[in-house]
């Protein structure tokens, strides 16, 4: 058996560092020069192996989850990698997000991890989404309440609303099943949202919230969309979306990251939730050697990650 930090993390940030150079770039320009391969430069001119925000925030989770939980240390660290550049691949800041980064300046102003994530409608950005892997392989084994709960917490820590939180639950129930799981990538991911739907459906409050994501309540029929259906912006639901379809219309790790990378908009983020359950899925090994090896701070990601296991 593997090192499932490993797996996922690595996953995860190579995803976001294929993403990063064509990110913003529209679907239309990318069908004319598709993503082959992992580049550098581009949207932010950063050499390849760059990872960006996303993988930042699920590394100052990951380092965090090393001693335990503790919701007020991984916020410290988010502190830390907004103000000091920790977490980055070459001491720089670049990409945050809008609501991570309001969510930890009230923060810093309150103290307070109960009041400063963003709690509207228009704060359903992916930035939770994006960074919760570590917690899910954390929490793995632990009761579904407890460990749902605690996922909930960390996804509020900037993303409040409860929509953004079952965004983070539903995709702890699908880590949870490629982790412990058996039989194809298809079928364990159905098997995760089934357990995961049934889980929000005993609260009838949960109702309005976990109806946007009934589209993939059917796997069978969700993969059959043209990709005309499926949006790939920086709303978390979309990018949810967009991220199991990728999964689900493709048979290895690269093929899933370079169709994600190539729907465009928001090409780290949307590649970098798919890459984490395809690294789950496909395992270290699975990942491309030569992306890998360009991969910013190799050595110290795996490291962490080893000492995770």
């Amino acid at each position: 058996m593997g090192n499932y930090y490993l797996d996922g993390m690595m996953g995860l940030i190579v995803g976001d560092a294929v993403g990063v150079p064509v990110e913003f770039a529209w679907r239309d320009q990318l069908a004319e020069n598709p993503v082959t391969d992992m580049r550098g430069y581009g949207t932010h001119n950063v050499p390849a192996g760059t990872w960006s925000d996303d993988s930042s925030m699920a590394l100052a989770t990951l380092y965090s989850l090393r001693e335990g939980y503790d919701p007020e240390d991984i916020m410290l660290n988010f502190v830390d990698w907004l103000e000091k550049a920790e977490y980055t691949p070459f001491g720089e800041v670049f990409d945050a997000g809008c609501t991570c980064a309001a969510a930890i300046e009230e923060y810093e102003k309150t103290a307070d991890i109960k009041t400063c994530g963003r709690i509207k409608e228009t704060d359903n950005g992916n930035g939770s989404l994006m960074r919760i892997l570590p917690a899910c392989v954390y929490f793995a084994a632990v009761p579904e309440k407890k460990a749902v709960k605690a996922i909930h917490e960390i996804s509020a820590l900037t993303h409040a609303h409860l929509r953004s939180k079952i965004a983070c639950g539903l995709y702890y129930f699908l880590v949870k099943e490629l982790m412990n799981g058996g039989g194809s990538l298809n079928g364990r991911l159905q098997k995760g949202f089934d357990k995961g739907f049934a889980y929000y459906e005993k609260d009838k409050a949960n109702g309005p919230e976990l109806k946007y994501y009934d589209r993939m309540r059917d796997l069978t029929e969700f993969a059959a969309l043209p990709d005309g259906e499926i949006q790939s912006s920086g709303y978390v639901v979309a990018a949810f979306e967009a991220a199991v379809w990728c999964l689900v219309n493709t048979g290895t790790y690269k093929e899933c990251i370079l169709k994600a990378v190539n729907l465009g908009r928001d090409t780290d983020t949307v590649a970098a939730i798919a890459g984490g359950l395809a690294g789950l899925y496909y395992g270290y090994e699975g990942i491309p050697t030569e992306w890998i090896d360009k991969i910013a701070r190799r050595e110290w990601i795996e490291e962490m990650c080893g000492e995770m296991e």
